[in-house]
């Protein structure tokens, strides 16, 4: 007897395919037109840059060289841009472009499309560093630099979209859906910039670490309330917060060098021994804490399916935002690649550039 398989996609439970859908997919099909081995290869590299992959190293490279306190504010705008697009690709289940027509497929992609999360997360990086880089004081030539400045920052915005649209896995209408949840979220997040910097960058709540490490958990909590399903986003954003702000009132390091010589090596040192670290707690962590990869996990309870699992996934993941704002900078300052000068050895005292409004 002769077996038939039939593949199922999940869009083959729907009735019928929207209109706005179906224009999509005739928009995807006229853009890959354009479809070559050459050209693939370059839009499934290129796309990548809008991954985590990429705005993780490239966030800590400013937080730990260039600008402490800009790094911060990036980090944990990227942080709540990515849990807010989870919670919403959850909600509105909408399938890819290759589930309705398996031929569009030029890449894969596990989880929902609606909002894009490429589109969103490169809308809310590109736009404030364009916004920090053209800034200045006026002039002609500063003029013409800040064109410059907003046209690249747009075009990266645009190439990241227009990758997901020729790779099949997006719908132009999920891509309008990113950038506008992205612009929503940095006009919240500017608006809400002065309650912000009471609570993290004022100079006269150095004291207070104890409410602000409160405020950082119930920040935390209630994210995990609204979407209990993911509770690592959550997990490092407590990190992030907990340790830059012992950081600040403790240890307070500066991102920019202030060591005049060997520049590059310090630079250099500091990325090398900083992602390092990063690597060896997810690791080590990842073997010793419960899951089906833990060396333990042959040990009753210590399994994936064990109940300290998720809370295991949230130690692991609080550590590596910790590290990263905290544990980071002091290791830097201990070997030398940084150090904090004397009007700074005070909690009092002034601060490090990175606080300066």
């Amino acid at each position: 007897m002769e077996t038939t398989y039939i593949q199922m996609f999940s869009a083959e439970n729907t009735q019928f395919i929207p209109g706005i859908l179906l224009w999509g997919i005739e928009v995807i099909k006229v853009i890959q037109r354009l479809k070559s081995p050459a050209l693939t290869a370059v839009l499934l590299f290129v796309t990548r840059l809008g991954t985590d992959m990429f705005y993780l190293p490239v966030i800590l490279f400013i937080f730990w060289w260039i600008d402490g306190k800009k790094g911060f504010r990036l980090g944990i705008l990227m942080l709540l841009s990515a849990w807010i697009n989870t919670i919403l690709k959850s909600t509105f289940k909408q399938p890819r472009p290759f589930s309705f027509d398996p031929s569009l497929g030029l890449a894969y992609e596990g989880s929902y499309g609606a909002p894009s999360g490429h589109a969103q997360y490169s809308f809310c990086f590109w736009v404030p560093i364009a916004a920090w880089l053209a800034g200045g004081k006026p002039g002609r030539r500063r003029a013409r630099e800040r064109a410059v400045v907003w046209a690249a920052a747009i075009f990266f915005v645009l190439l990241i979209g227009f990758t997901r649209l020729y790779l099949g896995v997006h719908f132009p209408t999920d891509l309008l859906a990113g950038w506008g949840v992205g612009a929503i979220i940095l006009f919240l997040m500017y608006g809400l910039s002065l309650l912000f910097d009471k609570h993290f960058f004022n100079k006269h709540l150095i004291d207070q670490t104890r409410s602000q490490n409160i405020l950082a958990a119930l920040a935390a909590l209630i994210m995990i309330s609204i979407y209990p399903g993911d509770r690592t986003i959550p997990a490092i954003f407590l990190g992030f917060c907990i340790g830059y702000n012992i950081m600040k009132n403790k240890f307070p390091f500066c991102g920019q060098s202030e060591i005049k010589e060997k520049k590059l090596f310090v630079m250099l040192s500091r990325c090398v021994t900083g992602l390092a670290g990063l690597v060896v707690i997810y690791f080590v962590l990842k073997l010793l804490l419960p899951g089906e990869e833990s060396l333990f996990s042959y040990i009753p309870f210590w399994s994936q399916s064990s109940p300290f699992y998720e809370l295991g996934r949230f130690i692991r993941y609080g550590l590596l935002g910790l590290w990263a704002s905290a544990g980071a900078p002091m290791f830097f300052q201990r070997m030398g690649l940084s150090f904090v000068t004397k009007t700074e050895n005070s909690a009092t005292a002034n601060r490090p550039k990175d606080d300066e409004a």
